[in-house]
C-alpha cells in the first residue's frame, strides 16, 4: 500500500512540475504593417496563441488569420477573402526554438528565435531578434521582423499593387504564464 501510495505522490508531483515547464498565453497580440504610397494598412490581432516549453527553449505560435482586425471594414473582407485565404488557410504558424534560452533573465534582453513560419500554406525558416525576460510568474516577448509577401504565395492584383506593400512589418507583444492543467 505504502508503494502505491509512494507512487500515486510521485506522479502527481511529476504532473505539478511538468505543468510549470510551460508557460502559455491565449491573448498575445500580432500587429502587421503595411507602408505603401497610397494608404498604410495596419491590423491587429489579439487571439494569438503562444506557448513556451522552458526545458529546451521550444516556442510555437497560432494564429487565427479572422482575428485581425482593420480600422476600415472593406480592408479586413478583402484580407480574408482575396489575400490570405481564410477559408483555405485559417492559421498562420511558427515552432522555433529560442537560442540560449536557459541565459533569459528577469532584465529584457535581445534573444534569437530561429524556426519555421507558415502563412498562406507555405512555409520558410526564419530566424528573428525580440526582447525577453523571465521570472517565476511570466516569460515576455517583444519584438518585431519584416516578411516578403512574395515567399508566402501571396498575390496582390495589379489594380491595388501600389496600395500594399511587398514586406509586411510584423510586430509581437507575448506576455506568458505558466501553465495551468485543469
Amino acid at each position: 500500500m505504502n508503494y502505491f501510495l509512494s507512487t500515486l505522490f510521485l506522479f502527481f508531483c511529476l504532473q505539478l512540475v511538468q505543468s510549470q515547464e510551460r508557460y502559455l498565453t491565449k491573448n498575445g497580440t500580432i500587429t502587421f504593417f503595411s507602408k505603401a504610397p497610397i494608404e498604410n494598412i495596419e491590423a491587429k490581432n489579439q487571439q494569438v496563441l503562444s506557448i513556451i516549453d522552458t526545458n529546451n527553449g521550444s516556442m510555437a505560435i497560432s494564429i487565427l488569420m479572422k482575428s485581425f482586425l482593420f480600422e476600415k471594414a472593406l480592408m479586413q473582407e478583402h484580407f480574408n477573402e482575396n489575400y490570405v485565404e481564410s477559408d483555405k488557410f485559417p492559421k498562420a504558424t511558427f515552432k522555433g526554438t529560442i537560442l540560449n534560452f536557459s541565459n533569459i533573465s528577469s532584465s529584457p534582453s535581445k534573444f534569437q528565435v530561429k524556426g519555421t513560419i507558415t502563412i498562406h500554406g507555405e512555409s520558410k525558416e526564419i530566424t528573428i531578434e525580440g526582447l525577453f525576460s523571465k521570472t517565476a510568474s511570466e516569460i515576455t516577448a517583444i519584438g518585431d521582423f519584416t516578411i516578403n509577401l512574395d515567399d508566402f504565395k501571396v498575390k496582390i492584383p495589379a489594380v491595388v499593387a501600389k496600395n500594399i506593400a511587398k514586406n509586411i512589418k510584423i510586430s509581437f507583444d507575448f506576455n506568458h504564464q505558466p501553465f495551468q492543467k485543469q
